[in-house]
């Protein structure tokens, strides 16, 4: 490992503490993992940008209307097809 050093907000740093407590993991590993998920991206998404791409991506999709408000049913049928 290389060691380095950054600078973050306090609110970050009080986000992160809370973070690493509820999943176990120190604050230097969600800095790696967030790392490693920004390098595997690319670069930095953009929220515009990934709205722009979901509300492209909407309606794209198909199945029934009312798949929403049935969704327990359509489960059932498929499981048991």
């Amino acid at each position: 490992m290389v060691r380095t050093q950054i600078q973050i907000t306090p609110e970050q740093a009080k986000a992160l503490k809370r973070l690493a407590a509820r999943e176990g993991k120190s604050v230097a590993e969600l800095i790696r993992i967030s790392v490693d998920e920004m390098l595997r991206a690319g670069g930095i998404q953009e929220q515009a940008k990934l709205r722009k791409k979901a509300l492209e991506a909407a309606g794209k999709l198909s199945g029934p209307a009312d798949l929403a408000e049935k969704h327990d049913d359509y489960t059932v049928e498929s499981i048991e097809a």
